[in-house]
């Protein structure tokens, strides 16, 4: 069944952020697929806010992905210009997802193990 290894998104972020000149911050970290599958969890710090982002194909083998912002015990409290720039990260956050979903339309690893 077809699904993104973390190596392969490790990859993807990497070449988003060299396009798009944004995302630095932006990590793949391990999550244990179904059977052990070796799949990663994209992790969208914001510097603005106390939310993560994380990202992740909607199901193993589907182009889709869906975004969760992790709830977070403290109140986020922003001045005009930490919001304008918790704004311009969320954009980067959607820009990224669309990228991940772009390059997932007809993607099959080719090492599973």
């Amino acid at each position: 069944m077809p699904f993104r290894s973390k190596e392969t998104l490790e990859r993807w972020v990497a070449d988003f952020h060299e396009a798009r000149g944004a995302g630095e911050l932006v990590k793949v970290i391990v999550q244990d697929g179904s059977e052990g599958s070796d799949t990663g969890l994209v992790v969208v710090p914001l510097q603005n806010a106390t939310v993560t982002i994380f990202m992740e194909p909607a199901a193993i083998g589907e182009a889709s992905w869906r975004v969760t912002l992790e709830p977070q015990p403290d109140t986020t409290t922003l001045n005009s210009h930490q919001l304008h720039g918790m704004a311009v990260e969320l954009s980067v956050a959607a820009e990224l997802c669309a990228y991940l979903e772009a390059r997932s339309v007809g993607h099959e690893e080719t090492d599973v193990d």
